[in-house]
């Protein structure tokens, strides 16, 4: 009995939209990638069986889902890059300034985030401050810092907000060394593309969407480092600091134009641009962000 390759484009498409509509209530960036690999695919293949069904080309099978692959590639292309050329233009900062909130709308309620501070609690750890900084519109992109006992290491969990209204969140942990350095160790999914101080020591791993594993993960960073000091400034102090000389940095190695020319010419330049697009790239379909030196 000959196989229908239909059935498995059908149950692709099936897979495809059942794990879109578990995300828009999970807003995960692992389930995400899936799902973009599965409709590229989707068009690939399915296309290419189409445009044979339909006897609109005769050209191989494997020509053809080669060519729609690359067309895939082209339409997200132009679409990813028009959507950084608009970043570039628009008033939203890439560096933003944070305030103290005093709003008491520092953590959401979902159950799923209220286990995350329950957990950070029961190891000990304590809130030091709730943040949050306007991004644009009205939107704010809110953060709650805890630390431990001993005020060596510091826990900034991240909210991020969905054009769906969900809420995906990222773990940034961040411990220094009495000689400055500074060890970060997060799961940020979002594109940086620019450069890190030299002092910092930065590994990102967006796939590991557990704290206790990221945890895990820094502790043996800075075990192998050494004793850390204990934080002395403020959490809203030091991430200002931090996004000062972050701006200050990436305008002095290229990446952002001098502040002189930004309103004219828009923020980053055309490497940074391109940087961008590709941390974009590697980000949404491999998990993975590029460390610039």
């Amino acid at each position: 009995m000959d196989f229908d390759p239909s059935y498995l484009l059908l149950a692709a498409a099936l897979l495809s939209l059942v794990l879109f509509a578990l995300n828009q209530r999970l807003a995960s960036p692992v389930i995400a990638i899936f799902v973009r690999w599965l409709r590229w695919l989707l068009f690939a293949f399915g296309g290419a069986f189409l445009l044979l069904v339909w006897g609109a080309s005769t050209r191989p099978f494997w020509v053809l889902t080669l060519v729609l692959f690359l067309v895939w590639f082209l339409i997200e292309t132009v679409y990813n890059w028009a959507a950084i050329a608009a970043l570039n233009q628009s008033p939203l900062p890439l560096f933003p300034r944070y305030v103290v909130n005093a709003s008491g709308e520092e953590w959401p309620t979902h159950p799923r985030l209220l286990k995350v501070r329950e957990w950070l609690r029961g190891r000990g750890y304590t809130q030091a401050q709730a943040l949050k900084a306007e991004i644009g519109g009205g939107i704010y992109l809110r953060l709650s810092v805890y630390q431990d006992r001993a005020a060596r290491t510091r826990v900034q969990v991240t909210f991020v907000p969905q054009a769906n209204g969900a809420i995906s969140v990222c773990y940034t942990l961040t411990s220094c060394t009495a000689d400055g350095l500074r060890y970060v160790t997060d799961n940020l999914y979002l594109p940086f593309g620019g450069f890190y101080p030299e002092n910092w020591l930065v590994e990102r791993r967006p796939w590991s969407r557990s704290l206790p594993r990221l945890l895990a993960r820094h502790e043996r960073r800075v075990a192998a480092a050494g004793g850390m000091a204990p934080w002395s400034l403020e959490p809203v102090e030091d991430l200002n600091q931090q996004q000062f000389e972050l701006d200050r940095l990436n305008t002095e190695l290229g990446f952002l134009l001098p502040y002189d020319q930004r309103e004219e010419f828009g923020k980053m330049t055309h490497e940074g641009r391109f940087r961008v697009w590709r941390e974009v790239w590697m980000l949404n379909y491999f998990g993975r962000a590029t460390r610039y030196q």
